[in-house]
């Protein structure tokens, strides 16, 4: 295989690159499972230091440590291999998931490095096309990259170690969710399963959501202060899986409308055809004796919640005067925080 590719005049010069044929499974769907990850998080040790705000007990979308007593340190890290074919779209998919778990945690980016694995022979132009979309994603999300890590592997493996700021006291955490919260959620369900069965056009639209950043929806969220209970961000557990790590810290049931649930296009006639990704089974495996679905909808459909998101919303619990606001900056109310042993339910 050649090292690089050569552009014809006016042509994308990686028109023939396929990114996804260079390795098995890409975006969050390549995540450990939720059962595994959570066994493992269990037996690590827990750091004793009281600066440390958030960390492992309980885990959450980032670690938060406090420097002096109005700004803390918002540390996260988040790569994987290739879900699209374009090294550009790679890129700003890979910064945007990773800028991500800062936002859900209230912060704000300033700082990130690249974490990087290439085969030897991958091509070097589709190397600096990823560094230099992500490095751009990284600019519009408010920070900068300053450096990184690159190994050999046989796949291609990229993301980012993310580092942003939040004052201590307004701090997003998963917990906190209560009974009679609107839950609002500020993109589109269905990157993996659009991807895997969405048409050239309808692909196109998915990549283009995975590529926006969650920083203006966090900013929202940030705007409406205390009305805030409880966020996360929804990517490789699913939405149904990462509202199940919300309801359980909050002993309460999230419930869903699911004619509520924003689909990306192409979505639900792929699960109405039956497309399914290699992250709906393990998903299932960790959640579904959770999930509580009427009997009355279409299963197939309401496997949206089981799909692996990459990049994905916002999901927040808030208080219910809140939404006319956050529907202005782009998040739809898709249920409700209802009283109840802790569930996910969809209606």
């Amino acid at each position: 295989m050649t090292s690089v590719l050569q552009p014809s005049a006016g042509r994308d010069e990686f028109a023939d690159l396929r990114l996804t044929e260079w390795t098995s499974c890409g975006g969050c769907a390549a995540k450990w499972g939720a059962a595994l990850l959570s066994d493992l998080v269990r037996d690590m040790p827990v750091g004793s230091d009281p600066a440390l705000l958030v960390g492992l007990a309980p885990f959450d979308d980032a670690a938060i440590y406090q420097v002096t007593p109005d700004v803390a340190l918002v540390s996260t890290t988040d790569f994987f291999p290739p879900l699209v074919d374009h090294p550009s779209d790679f890129g700003a998919i890979a910064a945007a998931n990773a800028c991500s778990d800062v936002f859900a945690m209230g912060g704000r980016v300033v700082l990130a490095v690249n974490v990087a694995a290439f085969p030897e022979h991958f091509p070097r132009n589709a190397i600096m096309a990823i560094f230099e979309a992500a490095a751009a994603t990284v600019i519009e999300a408010g920070g900068t990259i300053a450096g990184g890590h690159t190994i050999r592997n046989p796949e291609p493996i990229f993301g980012l170690a993310v580092q942003g700021v939040v004052h201590p006291d307004r701090i997003f955490r998963k917990e906190g969710a209560q009974v009679g919260d609107a839950l609002v959620l500020s993109k589109p369900l269905g990157t993996a399963i659009t991807l895997a069965g969405g048409t050239p056009a309808q692909k196109a639209a998915a990549t283009a959501g995975m590529r926006r950043l969650n920083r203006a929806a966090s900013e929202a969220l940030q705007a409406v202060g205390s009305a805030v209970h409880a966020v996360t961000d929804v990517t490789g557990f699913g939405l149904y899986g990462h509202s199940w790590e919300m309801a359980e810290r909050a002993d309460a049931r999230f419930e869903y409308h699911y004619n509520a649930l924003p689909l990306y296009d192409g979505a639900a006639d792929a699960l109405a055809r039956g497309v399914r990704t290699g992250g709906d089974p393990r998903n299932r495996e960790h959640v579904e004796r959770h999930v509580i679905i009427d009997a009355a909808l279409d299963h197939d459909l309401v496997a949206i919640g089981y799909d692996p998101q990459t990049s994905g919303g916002l999901l927040a619990a808030v208080d219910a005067a809140s939404v006319l606001e956050l529907a202005a900056a782009g998040f739809v109310q898709v249920g409700i925080v209802v009283a109840g042993s802790s569930a996910v339910v969809v209606r």
